[in-house]
């Protein structure tokens, strides 16, 4: 069993240390439970972290039914389906991983009334066929297109890049994204563009050196999948 308060401790430890040695705001803490139980999140949440990410919609919904009492805020992170958008309007209150117009276009129409998701454009940073997001050149006209959605607020932008092998190159793609989002702000000043969803268990320092507002970690909390 993985000692739970632990490993949380350890990586709370590893933001503030890094906050500090970049003297950057600490950025929040979304513990990444795909593949995870309801009990562990339920340890997770009473230790104080109230943030949860999730990539696999039907675990997820199973998660949450079990977890109704606790205040949590779901984050979906996973690549979206054209056909599960709406489960996704009415189930999450962020959504890291848009990647093209149509699925923004989907979650507004399918949004519940009242209601409004923050969303992040998720940045393809390495142009790999593989991998879901947007190219930077696309991103302009996508928050153009935020204008006719009044059911979701652009936030920013989400990354995964590739592997690096060394800080300064993690830095660096992590500092692109952070140009980036400085440039789509001066053409969209009406845009709540404030998040930078980027950094994970290996490369987070990283991310906070560059000013990551979100590092979503998930084997370092949880332990190995």
């Amino acid at each position: 069993m993985h000692n739970l308060p632990d490993n949380l401790a350890q990586v709370l430890d590893r933001i503030h240390s890094a906050s500090n040695q970049f003297s950057m705001p600490s950025p929040q803490l979304l513990a990444v439970s795909k593949k995870r139980t309801a009990a562990e999140i339920r340890e997770i949440y009473n230790l104080g972290v109230h943030q949860f990410g999730e990539n696999y919609l039907q675990e997820a919904l199973t998660k949450k039914a079990d977890l109704t009492d606790l205040d949590i805020t779901w984050h979906f992170i996973g690549p979206i389906q054209s056909n599960k958008t709406r489960l996704i309007a009415e189930n999450f209150q962020w959504v890291h991983s848009v990647d093209r117009i149509k699925i923004a276009q989907r979650l507004n129409e399918q949004c519940p009334e009242g209601k409004v998701i923050n969303i992040c454009a998720q940045v393809n940073s390495d142009g790999e066929d593989t991998k879901s997001g947007m190219a930077i050149n696309e991103l302009s006209d996508f928050a153009d297109a935020m204008t006719d959605f009044s059911n979701l607020r652009l936030r920013g932008l989400m990354t995964i890049p590739a592997p690096r092998d060394s800080f300064e190159a993690q830095k660096q793609v992590f500092t692109e994204m952070k140009e980036t989002l400085h440039s789509l702000k001066a053409q969209h000043p009406q845009l709540p563009l404030d998040t930078l969803s980027m950094g994970m268990s290996s490369d987070l320092e990283a991310a906070i050196a560059a000013g990551a507002t979100i590092v979503r970690v998930g084997t370092d909390i949880f332990g190995p999948r």
